[in-house]
């Protein structure tokens, strides 16, 4: 974990969006079980999910409402996919929350692992994993809940310069049912999944997740 740390350090600061945007536009959001502001939303229901961001964005002068690393949330709860032997609600990435059709621009360079429409009911939807190599370090980048014109055009294996446009976000009708947002989430070791990755974990599989997808923070140093 202190390797892991060391060399996304040593990459960052980079970022996912441009334009206007300063540090100062960026607020943080707190969607976990503990925030009792969220008892008069019902946050798996994407226009009141949104309308609460507004809200934040409203209150602290902002334009993009970040944050989830490792949340426990009751975001999860209707979807079938993450219900099992344990409900997975442990959110393993860094979202985004910004309107449908915003441009993302690649971190880092990288060459294209897979990519999917994850369309099941709460799910990614659009979905690209890059790879990137730096130093001795073999590492991975998903993004989820993107447009599905995002995904025309690529094939494995196509190089992604740093800066350039990778993706734009999706609609909640293509996103699978969320307030427009980016799924951000560093992967050490991809294992066998192609297009997709767990972005939620149970808390009995925390330890493993925790060390195999360190805190996207460390890449874009907010």
């Amino acid at each position: 974990m202190i390797a892991a740390h060391s060399f996304l350090q040593e990459i960052g600061p980079t970022r996912l969006f441009k334009g206007t945007f300063s540090h100062a536009d960026y607020i943080p959001l707190d969607l976990s079980v503990t925030n009792k502001r969220l008892n008069a939303y019902n946050i798996t229901d994407a226009q009141e999910c949104q309308d609460y961001i507004n809200e934040v964005l409203r209150e602290k002068n902002g334009k993009i409402a970040y944050g989830g690393y490792l949340e426990k949330r009751n975001l999860y709860g209707s979807a079938d996919i993450f219900k099992g032997e344990a409900l997975r609600n442990i959110h393993l990435g860094m979202d985004f929350w910004i309107a449908a059709g915003t441009p993302i621009y690649c971190p880092l360079a990288g060459t294209v692992h897979s990519f999917a429409n994850n369309s099941d009911f709460g799910n990614y939807g659009p979905t690209i994993i890059l790879h990137h190599i730096y130093k001795d370090y073999s590492f991975y980048t998903l993004y989820g809940h993107l447009s599905l014109e995002s995904l025309e055009g690529l094939f494995v294996g196509k190089a992604i310069p740093k800066g350039t446009v990778l993706a734009t976000l999706g609609v909640p009708e293509v996103n699978v049912g969320y307030a427009p947002h980016l799924h951000f989430q560093v992967i050490l070791d991809v294992e066998q999944f192609n297009g997709d990755y767990p972005g939620v974990c149970a808390i009995e599989r925390l330890p493993f997740y925790k060390n195999n997808c360190p805190n996207p923070n460390l890449l874009l140093g907010l």
